[in-house]
């Protein structure tokens, strides 16, 4: 019974550590993507913030100077993408592709100009990591059933980036259906003529928007490069911002559901590091690749069969041209 609660327990937590950067960057996608504005960028933000927090910490051996950095440049990506797509009315899916063929050229390249070990940061020494965090009175309760291995294995010594996600969550739930400005971005995102006839601007309404997620994405790549990990190697994101834009998609936009989605890819991704190399019974090993495709399996299927009509805000993808 020990083992298995221990198993358990070794595996939510991997199930958390993986979910991190799924959630900042699918409730980032959550708020663009809430005021009409279409984000399938949110790759590149993650990538180039992944980049930027990596060798600004390398550099400084200052972890928080690597998460300021990374948000910057989620920011100013974000800004580039509103530039195009509100300012100018550009198409949102294009500004979004080309922001992902950017930066997975450009951060490889800037990593091998400037580290010149192709294309990946140095290995950060623990000090320009950011940090993880213990709780007190863990040891006291090390011998209480239960509670003892909950706190030690699932609770204590998470990164610092762990909890601040939590806390983006309870925010983005208040934010959105609590808050004037949450209030007026969902509007926006439906009706923006309506919104603009109230006398609010739509473009900085807009902008607000992308500016969270820029803030982000830029953040979740901090902490896959600075955090989970210790440093940056090319296309480190592996797709996550797509999976975590398929459980923005499979959650219909809202906070609850799409925090499951992104715990359920999580905890298919963590379940197959732990099946890589063992043997079942009756089938014997399973090759690595198989395995490793299940997330990307796993999302396919719900997107093609089991979500039901996902219904995106009225105004996605739609530029708004004030009527002179």
């Amino acid at each position: 019974m020990d083992d298995a609660l221990l198993l358990a327990l070794q595996l939510l937590a991997a199930t958390i550590r993986v979910a991190t950067p799924l959630v900042l960057a699918a409730f980032a996608g959550m708020y663009c993507e809430r005021s009409g504005v279409v984000d399938i960028g949110l790759e590149g933000k993650m990538l180039a913030g992944a980049f930027f927090a990596a060798a600004v910490a390398s550099a400084t051996v200052n972890p928080w100077l690597g998460l300021l950095a990374g948000i910057a440049a989620g920011v100013a990506l974000a800004l580039i993408h509103g530039f195009a797509c509100i300012t100018h009315n550009g198409n949102q899916v294009v500004s979004g592709m080309a922001i992902n063929i950017l930066v997975a050229g450009l951060a490889p390249t800037l990593a091998y100009a400037w580290f010149k070990q192709g294309g990946q940061t140095p290995l950060l020494p623990a000090e320009a990591r950011l940090p993880a965090v213990e709780l007190p009175g863990v040891e006291a309760l090390s011998g209480v059933p239960v509670l003892g291995p909950v706190c030690r294995e699932l609770l204590n010594g998470n990164n610092i980036l762990i909890w601040v996600t939590l806390v983006v969550v309870i925010a983005t739930h208040w934010v959105l259906y609590r808050s004037r400005f949450g209030l007026r971005l969902r509007a926006v995102g439906e009706n923006p003529a309506a919104v603009d006839t109230a006398g609010l601007s739509v473009t900085r309404l807009r902008y607000q928007a992308l500016l969270v997620t820029g803030a982000l994405t830029g953040m979740a790549g901090a902490y896959l490069s600075t955090g989970h990990g210790a440093g940056f190697v090319r296309d480190m994101t592996a797709g996550k911002g797509y999976l975590a834009l398929a459980a923005l998609i499979f959650g219909k936009w809202r906070p609850g559901p799409t925090l499951f989605a992104c715990l359920l890819f999580a905890f298919t991704d963590a379940v197959q590091v732990r099946l890589q190399g063992v043997a079942l019974p009756g089938i014997g090993v399973i090759p690595v690749q198989f395995i490793q495709m299940l997330p990307y399996v796993l999302t396919v299927l719900l997107l093609a069969g089991f979500v039901g009509k996902a219904i995106a805000p009225k105004a996605s993808g739609i530029p708004y041209v004030k009527e002179r």
